[in-house]
Parts: C-alpha cells; structure tokens; sequence
C-alpha cells in the first residue's frame, strides 16, 4: 500500500495550512476530490501545498467553462492546491484503495511530476481528471463519476421506454 508519512515526521505539512473538509491533511500520492458545480474536479497531491491534475478548457480551475468539444486536448499541470481548490469544498478521497492496492507513493509522485506540461486527448467519458487521477495512484483508470452518470442516464432511459411501452399497450388495449 506504500508507505504512509506522518504530518509529524515531514516538515513539508504545516498543521491547519491545507485541510480538507474532514479537516484532514493530505499526503502525497492521495487523490484530491473537489467539488464544482455540475461535476466534481480530481487530482494527485505531491507534496508542499501541490498537486497535479489534467485540465482543458478551464475544467480544473476554480472559474467557470463551458464543456470540452469531443477530440479536444487537455494539459498536465502543477499548481498549488489552494489556488485550484478556490473556494470550493474539497476532500482527500482514496475511494478504490479497497479494491486496489496503490502505487507507491514515490511512484505515484514521479510519474504525476513526468506528466506535467503533457497535452493528452480529452473524453468526458473515457480520458478525464479522474481517469488521469486513479491510473496514477493504482494503475487503473476509473471513473465512478462517469459510471454513475452512466448508470444515471441508463436507469433514465429504461424508465422512458417502459414508461412508453406501458403507456401504448394500454393505449391499444382500449381500442
């Protein structure tokens, strides 16, 4: 599971400076889950007050955008977790280390440091922050906001055709 530092043995965490909602500092290699308006942002913390995230068209900063365009690029960047944070809540959020064993923590950091200044394709539903985010702590691009989505829009549609089905099966039934 890689090894885990104490705020107290690493002078780069300073009590208080960067707490999550939970009031929890995070350390590196732990994905940072913030929440926007509409979806939520994620990204790897490295380390004194930084992390890296993938970003296009403004979607990981604090300020408003409008959606990628199918096919658009998006760019590795490090920038200070306060300054995308913004005024959003945010949390630490290693959702899949029950399931997955993550990478080391030395790992993790290098290869998120390798990518920055990369452009990489984006897709929304299958190369976002999150994707990004996941295969660097575990090695494995996942997305649970796109497979709720997905599930979402899905339970959605079933509902829409037996609500239809329903609905013309009585119309002919009357006739």
């Amino acid at each position: 599971m890689g090894s885990v530092s104490s705020s107290a043995a690493n002078p780069e965490y300073q009590e208080g400076k960067h707490t999550d909602m939970n009031r929890k500092e995070p350390k590196p290699g732990d994905l940072i889950e913030i929440f926007r308006v509409g979806y939520k942002h994620w990204a790897i913390y490295i380390g004194s007050g930084f992390m890296v995230h993938f970003v296009v068209n403004g979607l990981g900063s604090s300020s408003s955008c409008s959606l990628p365009a199918p096919g658009e690029m998006g760019v590795v960047m490090k920038e200070k977790l306060e300054d995308v944070v913004g005024g959003d809540r945010w949390r630490i959020n290693n959702y899949l280390d029950k399931k997955y064993k993550p990478q080391q923590i030395y790992a993790i950091v290098k290869q998120a440091v390798g990518f920055i200044g990369t452009r990489l394709p984006y897709n929304l539903v299958s190369s976002n922050c999150e994707h990004f985010a996941t295969d660097l702590r575990y090695g494995k691009s996942t997305s649970l906001q796109v497979v709720k989505a997905g599930a979402g829009i899905g339970g959605t549609v079933a509902g829409l055709v037996l609500f239809t089905g329903s609905l013309l099966g009585i119309l002919l039934n009357r006739r």
